[in-house]
């Protein structure tokens, strides 16, 4: 009777420590036992006469389900949306495990069908740690290093402890490594950012603060104040309670004086009178400062606007004036001058205004004085051609008339008494008759003086309608000569109410102390100006940067 062999059994333990992968896991995997939290699974033992393994298969290992799984096909790798830095870590990975895939979705491939997870921390860090060792000596990947999960204990192995490092510790020691090297790059990073530094902001702020301490030429400035005043005050306050100051009546006119004092032409009457040019060409100041003595106007009225600084306040009215010499002397007598200037200015722009206003009323009242000189001139020929008083001679007229009239009415009375009587007298009838024809005869040639023209003239009574119609005109001619004066008088009144007058509040006076130029804070300005500009283009820089690499 045959006895039947006993079943040996034995225990296949997973580990639930995390899997190493590379070549140090493909090293220690034979030598290392794997232990397990799950369930124990009791495998007999094959019989003696077992038929042998075929050839090609692997013993003491168990494939991992991974392995045995249907491997992932390029587009389902492609549908799982990894970017481009993932891709690039599997080629790497996939290169260093000696595989030759023929894009990044078949490294990602072929690494899961060997059953590394290429996107697992672990494998990422050994990849870093391990990326300088790679590119010097390529790794070759033998039969014996590939990663097969899980594994059993071999047979044919010692199993006793090992004198290399474990996982943890070899872990450690390459996170280590890995922290060196980043704290190595940092440094390095470090010490080009503070050469960058150096090289773009500290050195230009030194040449800069180097020129304000040390080469610059020190520059007084004089400090003035004036302002404009007109005379449109009411009467009751007096002749000087007028004179009071107006920010809205006198703004254009300050307005314009200010841009007077900055114009061009200001410039060169300055030049002219006390030699502006000549003063900012001396051979002593600093050649940023200096002006050629045979640069043009162009180049001289910039450096005026520079060195010549107006404001106006609207809420005060009043103009502010700074001039910047290399000398505090000249720069009170430039300020001067300026104000001189300033004065005439005004003069004649108040001058302008008032000719304006009375321009037109003296016109007016010479056009009256015309017409009325010619309405006498009229007036007199027609008194030289007739009688003086044409009124005078029509009234004697008339009462002549008024005389001969009454006389032939009590001649033709008594006509028609003499004829009334049964015998008349006929001597008396015919006087009477005589009369009365000598009377009508005398009363038609006195009308005859009114209204009939004498030889080579008028009548009597169209020259006194001539004569009245220019004593008229003359009347007309005087209310109109009247009101020309009344006109003109007032607006001289209304021009002296536009008078300005420009008052100087501050008076220019030397300075003991340069106020330019101001070396801490043109430095500090500077500094900052210089780290703006640098951070700027190392901002664009990195942007650039970041998109070119992605």
């Amino acid at each position: 009777m045959t006895t039947k062999p006993k079943a040996r059994k034995f225990r296949i333990r997973r580990s639930s420590a995390p899997q190493q992968t590379g070549p140090a896991a493909a090293h220690r995997a034979p030598d290392t036992v794997p232990h397990s939290t799950a369930a124990q699974t009791d495998i007999p033992d094959a019989p003696q006469d077992a038929t042998p393994p075929p050839e090609g298969a692997r013993s003491g290992q168990v494939a991992s389900a991974r392995e045995m799984g249907t491997v992932q096909t390029i587009d389902e790798i492609r549908q799982e949306g990894l970017t481009g830095r993932q891709l690039r870590m599997a080629r790497r990975m996939a290169q260093k495990h000696g595989l030759a895939p023929t894009s990044d979705f078949d490294a990602v491939r072929l690494l899961r069908v060997r059953g590394i997870d290429p996107f697992q921390r672990a494998n990422i860090l050994e990849l870093v740690a391990t990326d300088g060792r790679a590119k010097t000596a390529p790794v070759e990947t033998t039969e014996d290093q590939r990663v097969q999960l899980p594994q059993t204990i071999p047979a044919a192995r010692q199993t006793l402890p090992s004198t290399e490092f474990s996982p943890a510790d070899r872990r450690a020691e390459e996170i280590m490594a890995i922290q060196r090297d980043i704290g190595r790059r940092r440094r390095r990073k470090l010490m080009l950012l503070m050469s960058r530094l150096m090289a773009f902001v500290m050195l230009p702020t030194l040449v800069v603060g180097y020129y304000f301490y040390a080469i610059a030429t020190p520059m007084y400035s004089t400090k003035s104040a004036f302002l404009i005043l007109s005379a449109d005050g009411g009467g009751s306050a007096g002749g000087l309670g007028g004179l009071l100051p107006s920010q809205f009546a006198t703004g254009q006119d300050a307005i314009a004086t200010q841009e007077y004092l900055q114009s061009k032409d200001a410039m060169l009457r300055l030049d002219g009178d006390v030699g502006f040019r000549s003063h900012f060409s001396q051979p002593w100041i600093d050649p940023l400062q200096r002006l050629d003595p045979d640069a043009s106007n162009e180049s001289a009225y910039s450096l005026y606007k520079k060195y010549v600084k107006l404001g106006y306040d609207p809420t005060e009215g009043v103009i502010r004036m700074e001039v910047s010499t290399a000398d505090p002397t000249v720069s009170a007598e430039f300020s001067e001058h300026l104000i001189t200037y300033a004065e005439e200015r005004v003069d004649e722009l108040s001058q302008e205004k008032r000719q304006d206003a009375v321009k037109t009323a003296i016109e007016s009242l010479d056009q009256a004085k015309a017409d009325r000189r010619a309405a006498q001139q009229m007036l007199v020929s027609l008194q030289e051609d007739s009688i003086l008083d044409p009124e005078g001679e029509i009234a004697g007229i008339r009462s002549l008339i008024s005389t001969v009239e009454l006389q032939l009415q009590e001649k033709q009375l008594a006509l028609n008494i003499q004829l009334n009587n049964a015998r008349p007298n006929r001597a008396k009838v015919e006087a009477l008759e005589s009369e009365i024809v000598i009377l009508q005869a005398e009363l038609t040639r006195q009308k005859a003086r009114l209204t009939q023209a004498a030889e080579g003239g008028s009548s009597l009574a169209s020259k006194t309608a001539a004569i009245q119609m220019a004593q008229a005109d003359l009347a007309t001619a005087d209310l109109v000569l009247q009101s020309a004066l009344e006109a003109k008088r007032q607006s001289e009144v209304e021009a002296n109410k536009q008078v300005r007058y420009l008052t100087v509040s501050v008076r220019p006076l030397p300075s003991q102390d340069a106020s330019y130029p101001r070396s801490f804070e043109n430095t500090i300005l500077a500094f900052l100006i210089f780290s703006g500009i640098y951070l700027m283009i190392s901002l664009t820089a990195s942007v650039l940067r970041e998109q070119v690499s992605s």
